[in-house]
């Protein structure tokens, strides 16, 4: 009898090790190996499996939009870019509590209210958990097809009798387990098992499977990588719990595009749609005080005002403290030394504080004009126009460079109420469009931030901005 050979496979990257070592050398994580069986090679003693032979085609030929089916959820729609598209694999991932469950069972409940087949298959919860939140949330009446079951072989069975859903939820990927592979449910060999099976239905049935995923402590999706890359589809849900705000983003789109966000407000009746999610963020601004921003941001096609709030404060230790919260910590890093270097703001001496109110995460370089305006007028205590936005990339000589969509945020920010806008002087022809289209929204171009923090210290109490610029230098 051949012996079973062993392998230990890291189960945060999948990388395979012959034997046991408590760093895995592809990723670096400590004790992440865990030992599962290997598949046996093909020897003398066994024989390989013979292909079968299939048909080769050319590139000439008609090509047709991927038909898609709405959810029924619009934000989830925009997200995955116009429905769920036939045969499709999506895996969704995001902190536990976030509300992954929540959305899915609203948007199968949709579905099966519009007459077509959704099944929801649960293995982290019992199917009197599940109907109690579809009690709870007024969905106890759609005919939503429920189990809790574990066995993809078992799964896959019972959806191959009778008609072909259109949308399955697996809750969750890292519960599934499949005969073929010799291991505990959850391990890396699990998982990728699993959601191979499920993938081989979906493109077989043509129907739309959602995988539920688990996150890592570092925000990372838990299993291999392998398995973002065999699914068509990855979203990330993403919020803080302190906050009402839930951010759902598609980290990678096979059908549509990948910089787009739905948002979605946590209530008492399940998640709300958020059709304007500027008003929602400003709606409990500070008005008046210093170290506030407003900066016209762009998600996606959808332009979206967010908050930005600065803190400069004299510190007492060796070494200022730079906190940030929603915003790239390196990116505050490179605007603080251009606030030192180019325009003589000395803050070696204060830790610094950023936070994006709401909740929101922004990833653009377009807020580097925003966040050193906040920045400033913190330091200096002068509290920034109410009705400005601000937007514009810095660059390390300090100068302001042009970003894109410059009027979907100003078109955006003036049907907010907004009428003046800080941008960069490059981008004149937008403003002057924005002037002529809105005559109450006035734009003022800035080419370098030195002219800026001259702007925002003259703002200051009398004596404070000459006090302020005497002390930076």
């Amino acid at each position: 009898m051949s012996k079973r050979s062993l392998s230990f496979i890291c189960q945060n990257c999948g990388a395979a090790s012959h034997r046991w070592q408590g760093k895995c050398e592809a990723c670096g994580e400590w004790n992440s190996l865990a030992e599962e069986g290997a598949e046996r090679p093909a020897g003398p003693g066994r024989k390989a499996p013979k292909g079968r032979l299939f048909a080769l085609e050319g590139l000439s030929g008609e090509a047709h939009d991927a038909p898609r089916l709405a959810s029924g959820v619009a934000e989830l729609d925009r997200v995955t870019g116009g429905g769920f598209v036939r045969g499709s694999v999506l895996l969704m991932a995001g902190d536990p509590g976030i509300g992954k469950s929540t959305l899915l069972i609203q948007a199968t409940a949709a579905l099966a209210r519009a007459g077509h087949r959704a099944v929801y298959i649960s293995g982290e919860e019992a199917v009197a958990q599940v109907r109690l939140r579809a009690e709870r949330l007024g969905l106890r009446d759609a005919p939503v097809e429920l189990a809790a079951e574990t066995s993809v072989e078992d799964i896959i069975a019972t959806l191959s009798e009778g008609k072909t859903p259109r949308l399955i939820v697996i809750d969750s990927i890292q519960t599934m387990w499949t005969d073929l592979v010799e291991s505990a449910p959850g391990t890396v060999t699990q998982v990728r098992g699993s959601a191979q099976a499920l993938i081989r239905y979906a493109k077989r049935s043509g129907a739309a499977i959602i995988l539920v995923g688990h996150v890592t402590k570092d925000g990372q999706i838990a299993g291999p990588r392998v398995v973002e890359h065999m699914v068509d589809a990855v979203l990330s849900f993403e919020g803080d719990g302190t906050h009402q705000f839930r951010i759902l983003r598609a980290v990678k789109n096979r059908f549509g595009p990948t910089d787009e966000i739905g948002v979605f407000e946590m209530t008492g009746a399940g998640l709300a749609e958020v059709a304007n999610p500027s008003e929602l963020f400003l709606s409990e601004r500070d008005l008046g005080q210093p170290g506030t921003a407003v900066f016209a941001g762009m998600e996606g096609t959808r332009p979206i005002l967010v908050e930005i709030q600065a803190l400069v404060a004299p510190t007492s230790l060796g070494t200022p403290r730079r906190a940030v919260v929603g915003w790239d910590t390196s990116r505050l890093a490179m605007v603080l030394a251009v606030l030192e270097a180019h325009c003589g703001v000395k803050l070696g001496g204060h830790d610094v504080y950023l936070n994006v109110a709401g909740g929101m995460r922004i990833n653009e370089p377009a807020a580097d004009l925003a966040a050193a305006a906040a920045l400033v007028s913190s330091l200096a205590n002068a509290a920034l126009p109410a009705d400005a936005v601000y937007f514009g990339e810095v660059s390390l000589s300090g100068a302001i460079r042009r970003v894109s969509h410059g009027a979907a945020r100003l078109k955006e920010a003036a049907k907010l109420g907004f009428t003046r806008a800080v941008m960069p002087e490059a981008a004149k022809s937008e403003a002057a469009m924005a002037e002529s289209g809105d005559p109450g929204l006035r734009a003022s171009t800035v080419g370098n931030l030195t002219h800026l923090v001259a702007d925002i210290a003259a703002l200051g109490k009398p004596g404070k901005a000459a006090k302020t610029r005497g002390q930076d230098g």
